[in-house]
Parts: C-alpha cells; sequence; structure tokens
C-alpha cells in the first residue's frame, strides 16, 4: 500500500549570486576578459566605462556580504533604483594603464605540417594509385610523436573498408619500408627499438665499428639497453669498455621521438600573472593584473527607465512586464559587478596572506627558505571556508623578482628534524636533487646511501618518503642514471 509521509529538512543552498562569486573567483585572468566579455554580451544592463563618481575598488565589505546578496529579490522599488549613486567599478591594477599594454595574439609563423612534409616525398616515389593510397593511409596512421602504433592488419581492414581496396601483409611492409626511408630519421617506425635502428642504418658512415656496435647492441641486447645492463651486454656481444661506452653514446644522441612534440603549427601558451609584486623601500605592495578587466558600471539608461515608469500608468500591464526585465537585468549587473568586487577583495586578501607566512622566501626567492604551509592555515588567518583558498591557490599565479610561480607552489607539508623543528618538503626535495646532481655517475647513489645522506643532514625521512619525492623529482632510480 502507498503511503503518504510528512517529514521536516533542514538544508542549506546557495543563491545564485554566491555560487556566481564562486566561479569569478577560480577563473584567472588570462580568462576573464573572455568572461566579462560574454556578461556584456548577455545583460544589456550592464556597460563599459567609468561613471563621473567612482567607488574606491579597496572599500571594505560588511562581514554579511554573501547574506545581501541573496537577499536582493522582491517587488520592484523604484527609489532603490532612482536615488542610489551606484558608481562604476574600475578593476584594480598599478594604474598606469597603457593602450600598448593590451595583450595581443602572437602570430604564428607560416609552416608545414609533418602529415604534408611526408605526403609530398610520397609524391616523389614511382607508386600506383592503389600505392598512394595504401600510403596515404600508413602516412595518416603516423601519431604526433612519429610512430605507426596501430597494427598493420587493423591498417589493411580501414583500407578494404573505406578505400574499397584489397592488399596483404607484405605489400603494407613494402610501402611502409618506403616511408621509413622519408625525413625525418626514424619516421613511421612500430617501436622505439625499430625507431633507433632506422637511424643508426641511415647513418653517412653505416660501416664504422661504432655504428655496427650500436646496432648490435640495439638488436640483440635492447632490453638489456633499457635497464642499462652494461656488464650483460659487454658479456654476450663481446666489446671492450671503451668501444661499449662509443656505441652507448651514439645511441643516445639518436631522436626518440622523430615526428616531434605534436604535429602542425602550436601556439604557445603564456601564462598570465594575476598578481604583481614588487619590492619598494623595504615593503612588499601586491597589486592585481587589471590588463584583462575592463571598467564595469550600471547603465544609466536602464535606470532612466524607471524613472519614466514612475511617472506612468503603473496600471500597464505590458508597461509592468518592461519594468520587470529591467529589474532583473540591473540586478544581474549589480551582482556581477559585487562578484567582480568581492573576487577582488578576496584575491588580494589571500595573497596577503600568503606574503607575510613566507615572507623570508619573498625577500630571496630562495627554496629553502619556505615554510610548511598547508591551505587551513591561510584560511584560519583570513577567516575564510578551506575551499576558497583552494580556489585561489589552484588557478592564479604571482609575479615576483624571481620569477613567476603558482600559489599552490607555495603550499607544501612539513617534515620533522633532529632540532624539533618542521621545515617544507620543498627544503627537502631540493636538498635531494643537490645530491643527485651532485653524485657519481658512475656509482649513483642508492636510496639507502640517499635517506643516510639525508638523515646526517638533520632530515628525518623514511626510505619510501625518497622514493616518492625522487619520482615526483622525475629522479629515475641509480640503475638508470649510471654512466659509462
Amino acid at each position: 500500500m502507498q503511503k503518504l509521509n510528512l517529514s521536516q529538512v533542514l538544508s542549506q543552498k546557495l543563491s545564485p549570486q554566491q555560487i556566481q562569486f564562486i566561479k569569478l573567483l577560480q577563473v584567472p585572468t588570462a580568462e576573464l576578459e573572455a568572461r566579462v566579455e560574454e556578461e556584456l554580451e548577455i545583460n544589456p544592463a550592464l556597460e563599459e566605462g567609468r561613471d563621473e563618481e567612482e567607488k574606491n575598488p579597496e572599500e571594505e565589505f560588511p562581514e554579511n556580504f554573501d547574506e545581501d546578496l541573496g537577499s536582493r529579490e522582491g517587488d520592484v522599488n523604484i527609489d532603490d533604483y532612482l536615488n542610489e549613486d551606484y558608481g562604476g567599478y574600475k578593476m584594480q591594477g598599478d594604474g598606469n594603464y597603457s593602450p600598448d599594454d593590451d595583450d595581443r595574439e602572437i602570430p604564428l609563423s607560416g609552416g608545414v605540417s609533418l602529415h604534408e612534409q611526408l605526403l609530398s616525398q610520397l609524391g616523389y616515389l614511382k607508386l600506383d594509385d592503389t600505392q598512394k593510397l595504401i600510403g596515404k593511409q600508413l602516412i595518416g596512421s603516423i601519431e604526433s610523436d612519429g610512430y605507426i602504433r596501430r597494427d598493420l592488419e587493423a591498417i589493411i581492414n580501414d583500407l578494404a573498408f573505406s578505400q574499397n581496396i584489397e592488399s596483404d601483409i607484405d605489400e603494407v611492409e613494402e610501402i611502409l619500408r618506403k616511408i621509413q626511408n622519408f625525413d625525418p630519421a626514424g619516421i613511421a617506425a612500430r617501436n622505439l627499438q625499430e625507431c633507433l635502428l632506422i637511424q643508426l642504418e641511415r647513418k653517412e658512415h653505416p660501416d664504422d665499428p661504432n655504428v655496427q656496435n650500436a646496432i648490435r647492441i640495439i638488436n640483440d641486447c635492447f632490453d638489456e639497453f633499457t635497464k642499462k645492463h652494461y656488464t650483460k651486454i659487454q658479456k654476450r656481444l663481446n666489446i671492450e669498455d671503451e668501444d661499449l661506452k662509443e656505441a652507448v653514446q651514439l645511441i643516445t644522441r639518436l631522436n626518440p621521438k622523430p615526428g616531434g612534440i605534436s604535429d602542425g603549427m602550436v601556439k604557445t601558451q603564456y601564462i598570465i600573472p594575476d598578481f604583481i609584486l614588487t619590492h619598494v623601500n623595504g615593503k612588499f605592495e601586491i597589486s592585481l593584473n587589471s590588463r584583462n578587466a575592463p571598467e564595469l558600471r550600471v547603465s544609466r539608461s536602464y535606470s532612466e527607465m524607471f524613472d519614466a515608469y514612475d511617472k506612468s500608468d503603473k496600471k500597464d500591464k505590458k508597461l509592468k512586464e518592461t519594468v520587470t526585465f529591467v529589474k532583473q537585468k540591473l540586478d544581474a549587473a549589480k551582482w556581477f559587478i559585487d562578484a567582480i568586487r568581492q573576487r577582488q577583495h578576496t584575491l588580494l586578501r589571500t595573497m596577503q596572506s600568503i606574503l607575510d607566512y613566507q615572507e623570508e622566501f619573498f625577500y630571496e626567492g630562495d627554496e629553502t627558505k619556505l615554510k610548511p604551509m598547508i591551505l587551513k592555515d591561510i584560511a584560519d588567518r583570513i577567516e575564510m571556508d578551506i575551499s576558497t583558498v583552494s580556489r585561489v591557490a589552484n588557478s592564479k599565479a604571482i609575479q615576483t623578482e624571481f620569477g613567476i610561480y603558482p600559489l599552490k607552489y607555495f603550499f607544501s607539508e612539513g617534515i620533522a628534524t633532529d632540532s624539533g623543528e618542521d621545515v617544507s618538503n620543498k627544503e627537502v626535495k631540493s636538498v635531494l636533487q643537490t645530491l643527485v646532481d651532485g653524485e657519481n655517475k658512475r656509482k649513483p647513489l642508492s636510496d639507502d646511501k640517499l635517506v643516510k645522506l639525508l638523515n646526517d643532514k638533520g632530515y628525518n625521512i623514511a626510505r619510501r618518503t625518497v622514493a616518492k619525492y625522487r619520482e615526483q623529482l622525475q629522479i629515475p632510480v641509480a640503475r638508470l642514471r649510471k654512466e659509462l
């Protein structure tokens, strides 16, 4: 049987204005311009420009700012719009704006993609129509790094279904070998071993003993070579130390990715800092990057519509609908400007707190001066939620005298020392990197030896932690760091 129950539930929901602020908070400066442009397009009550009387962007926010945002609903109140001097809002920056400071698109130089180069070389071969189609299918299967990882049987099936061409493995491999003679050397290989062999076989002096030894190593001892088991290679191939060293050096100078990083032209993505840190007269000054945010204001023409409504017949249904629409747009414009202002306020408070916490680092830029700091440390200081600090730290960057740093760079866990103090794990990683850089590459330091050296320096750290930090620093194990 169906039953009808009555239950009372208390839940907490974010207002649309709070959601808008949260979304704007995590947007980096590089994307803020597009977000503002989008809002300008959909809301005619929002304009670019500065009013005669402009509010101070550093104005302190009331503690109940978020609650005020969520309570601005109700019937049309003409006085709210006619009597309120709602000034325009200028995005805070260094105050020295110039049109020359605008970000401009960096033009891309003309060029030919990898596939176009290969198709051009294919045209020089004396192939019939069917062979040309097979060649084009093979070139189309080459990935951005220059390899063909798709199985040849699958390529034959593709030719049959899409091109109505019947072929066999021998014919496809024959054309593949022709393509493997194209430039750049090593292109269209099916694996790293084949890629290196193709390059070695195309050396200017293929009969050179070093080239021959290198080919033997790749052909017969490739697994041992990848694991740097040089002693096993020597025993198996019966070659001297010096000959092995010359052959290995020859192999390591080959190109493991003949196709490059990617196919075609790539536009470089530049990091645009959200904060600018300057050191003036012994004091730090933080400013927000304002190049990507225009001055915003509420449209005066929309406010004047309310004035006309106030003097007209308020019983007119169509006019009342129009005013309701105008009110919604005015509210949305105000909320957006308020959210932008609160975004700046929150960013500055968070960055100032990080600066105060890591002040020693900002004086010298020395990584070892970083203190252990977690999100909760900053959240407690600025009296905001950890999620708010996380949104700021994960998407923002600061420009200093020592370079541009993402804010999350300054957050790290602590490691205990013999003196009882906590130091940042970034300091430990820096010391670990220094130890590896200074080791004897003929006898690289094992993780156990690295643990001992770090313990001798006063860092209480376990072997598994060293292994974790080594992997984070992309340092291979000792065996793979060994050199002849």
